[in-house]
């Protein structure tokens, strides 16, 4: 997949499932992008990866791109959610998030519904635009999961949704997922400008990236790099956010200093 060096034992897989046995509810927050083409790619990637780590996921698909939901739903969760596979469960939930804004505009409760809904799931990976994120997440720690691509579009739409997440939650940590071919020279050029433009305008951190192939076969392993990015992703700290890898440390060494605002 991608070749970026995260540390693992040779059976990655059955250590992490030791880990996250028996652990609360996790949350993933994949920060939406109108821009990338194969989402539904890069959320089977993930769920693979959270079924291998013994884990059932509920997907909250709440972009604007997203399906509607059943009528039903904004009712009864319940009523709106489908069984794909034995550890996968599919909500669609675009505008369900902004119908449960409560007076002081935070819709965390909507979560809390959310897990009552599916008790059987020790995941949400809810999928949602970054408006929409912040008002889910105005407690919780989180270090979003941003999504782009190689395209200009999807990098800068990237960006301006760190940037809003940086303004209105303070949320200062990052991990990018690229639905590009990871060979692709562009790809890594990508992933380095927007760390260096995290850190010269927002005084953010990019912690890790993973290149999802949009033309794998989704019959394959997902492989270490990116179930090591969604370890970390459900691990994280007390606070939330882990100190930036080694791999950060050197896209900073490397990154141009001054690079423009635009993060293409």
């Amino acid at each position: 997949m991608q070749d970026i060096h995260l540390s693992a034992p040779a059976d990655q897989a059955h250590g992490l499932r030791r880990l996250f046995a028996g652990t609360q509810v996790q949350h993933i927050a994949l920060v939406a992008n109108p821009h990338v083409a194969f989402t539904g790619v890069v959320l089977e990637r993930l769920t693979t990866v959270l079924g291998t780590l013994g884990l059932h996921t509920l997907v909250v698909d709440a972009a604007d791109t997203s399906p509607a939901p059943q009528e039903l739903a904004a009712l009864d969760l319940r009523a709106g959610i489908e069984t794909l596979s034995p550890r996968v469960s599919y909500l669609a939930a675009r505008g369900l998030p902004l119908g449960h804004v409560d007076t002081r505009g935070s819709s965390a409760h909507f979560l809390d519904r959310l897990q009552a809904a599916a008790p059987q799931c020790g995941v949400l990976l809810v999928h949602a635009g970054a408006g929409d994120l912040a008002r889910l997440y105005a407690q919780r720690a989180l270090r979003p999961l941003l999504l782009a691509s190689e395209q200009p579009e999807a990098v800068t739409h990237a960006y301006a949704a760190m940037k809003l997440l940086v303004m209105r939650r303070q949320l200062m940590s990052y991990d990018l997922l690229l639905a590009a071919p990871p060979a692709l020279p562009r790809t890594r050029a990508v992933a380095q400008r927007l760390a260096s433009c995290a850190e010269n305008f927002l005084g953010a951190s990019l912690h890790d990236w993973v290149a999802v192939d949009p033309a794998c076969d989704v019959r394959e392993e997902p492989g270490d790099a990116l179930t090591g990015l969604v370890a970390a992703q459900l691990r994280g700290t007390p606070e939330g956010v882990e100190a930036p890898t080694a791999t950060a440390h050197a896209w900073r060494a490397t990154a141009p200093r001054h690079a423009a605002m635009n993060p293409n």
